[in-house]
């Protein structure tokens, strides 16, 4: 498991590398998730190489919002005072969220289905 765990620490630090070099304005962790989905989908990394970590920080991964959480309950007074501004923000981008993710799945089947009547 300890092999694993450095596997996908290698792809953060290779993500965190890239961002480095590049100044490229995403966060490392995003440029290593990709590659590891990359290694994964390409057949260069297998699976069973690194389930058995995956799994396990799947299982605890309530323990990755208790710093968030903590940070949230730090900041109550500022949230009590501004929580009508909060509330309706969360309740908009929700609403764009939603219609953004409709209207591009709508897009992306209208072209899958251009591109299999051209095959």
């Amino acid at each position: 498991m300890i092999l694993q765990c450095a596997v996908l620490f290698g792809f953060l630090a290779a993500g965190e590398l890239i961002v480095f070099l590049s100044g490229v304005p995403v966060p490392s962790s995003i440029i290593g998730m990709i590659l590891l989905a990359a290694s994964l989908e390409s057949g260069r990394l297998k699976l069973h190489q690194v389930e058995q970590f995956a799994d396990f920080l799947t299982r605890n991964l309530g323990f990755f919002f208790v710093p968030a959480g903590v940070g949230v309950m730090r900041c109550l007074g500022l949230i009590a005072d501004q929580w009508l501004p909060i509330v309706a923000s969360v309740i908009v981008s929700t609403f764009i969220i939603i219609a953004v993710t409709g209207w591009t799945h709508q897009w992306v089947r209208r072209a899958a289905k251009r591109f299999r009547r051209h095959d």
